[in-house]
């Protein structure tokens, strides 16, 4: 859990034209709405950390989501905060429309 809990320092000023930070691959469990064209709602997720393990987060707050377009890519950046073993982190996930894949920064 170390991993995880050592990289969650989101950087107080990123550059907004790049997504910054360590970046994970992460399998999302995401609500989909049925009307209009509004982003997933992610839920949960999981990942493997820096020690190969499998991580899962199931404690998680999104406070705020933006469309962005990292280098003409459209993406949703989602500011999230969770629980992790009793701590509060704070980290980025980024959807990548086209391609369908979930990113975490941290």
């Amino acid at each position: 859990m170390a991993g995880f809990a050592d990289a969650c320092k989101v950087p107080d000023t990123p550059d907004s034209s790049m997504p910054q930070g360590k970046m994970y691959h992460i399998a999302v469990l995401a609500w989909f709405r049925s009307v209009g064209n509004v982003a997933p709602a992610p839920m949960l997720f999981k990942f493997q950390d820096d020690n190969g393990d499998l991580q899962v987060v199931r404690e998680l707050t999104v406070h705020y989501s933006e469309e962005k377009n990292y280098s003409g890519i459209p993406s949703v950046e989602y500011g999230c905060e969770a629980i992790v073993g009793g701590l509060i982190r704070t980290f980025k996930i980024i959807y990548y429309l086209e391609a369908k894949k979930w990113i975490m920064l941290i």
